[in-house]
């Protein structure tokens, strides 16, 4: 299958999806989280392969996560409610697509990843990075509140830490990252992709069915609480775009960048 803002790969049993819009820092708008999902359950279902990276093209982003492009085009008001609303259903069915996985999957951050990029990093089984894979949830600059954050995030770190991450909008440095866990394996930039292909090829290695049922449990011990942020994440981002802050917000930052000459 042929895509337009990712590129697919297979090298031996390991699948590599890369994030293909660097001109954008690979921020995504919903055609690539729709290829994103595409490529994701092709590759699971691919017997050759046995397991998958996700990294993003160039060396500057993983991803920038949404690309405030599309969102800030929300109207306000019961439209822009029902946008917002929409908006988190399609996010859903993207983690869902990332949860349900049967093999590993692996994130090579090889640059920034930022708001849903983040997440989407934090929904990977293993993280590899370098010393600029900054990572951050800095949604609340853009208006747009952290719901479904505060679960990806807390599973991994605690109430207290989430909160000062959602709430300040603060992107962490690689170091940050790595000593408290959402960086798993730290190396050198050129290292990066190697380390990641190390991983693929040792958890591939590994036990198929035992695996798929290990990733199953996991899943299905976060199954209430990833329904509930869900849940609440289209409530909240409708509430959000209805009062037209996020868009407001949104359209300061495109008039600053455009004085930057950005």
């Amino acid at each position: 299958m042929s895509y337009e803002f990712i590129k697919e790969d297979i090298k031996g049993r390991v699948g590599i999806i890369t994030l293909n819009r660097p001109e954008k820092m690979n921020a995504w708008h919903t055609p690539m989280v729709q290829e994103l999902g595409a490529s994701l359950v092709a590759l699971d279902a691919n017997d050759a392969v046995r397991a998958i990276i996700l990294t993003g093209s160039g060396d500057k982003a993983f991803s920038a996560g949404q690309d405030l492009a599309e969102t800030q085009k929300f109207m306000g008001g019961e439209k822009g409610g029902a946008a917002g609303d929409e908006w988190v259903a399609g996010w859903k069915r993207i983690y869902g697509t990332i949860r349900n996985l049967t093999k590993p999957l692996i994130a090579a951050l090889n640059g920034v990843a930022a708001g849903s990029a983040f997440q989407i990093a934090l929904l990977c089984d293993i993280r590899v990075g370098h010393d600029g894979s900054r990572m951050g949830q800095p949604e609340i600059n853009s208006g747009i509140p952290s719901v479904m954050g505060p679960w990806v995030i807390g599973e991994r770190v605690g109430i207290g830490k989430t909160a000062e991450l959602c709430l300040t909008g603060r992107i962490m440095e690689a170091d940050e990252a790595h000593r408290i866990g959402l960086i798993h394996y730290l190396v050198p930039q050129s290292k990066v992709m190697a380390k990641a292909m190390e991983m693929a090829e040792m958890l591939g290695a590994k036990p198929p069915v035992a695996m798929r049922l290990n990733k199953k449990r996991f899943a299905e011990v976060t199954q209430a609480s990833f329904e509930d942020a869900a849940s609440a994440g289209r409530k909240y981002q409708a509430q959000a775009f209805a009062s037209g802050e996020p868009q407001a917000y949104m359209a300061k930052f495109f008039e600053e960048r455009a004085k930057r000459g950005a």
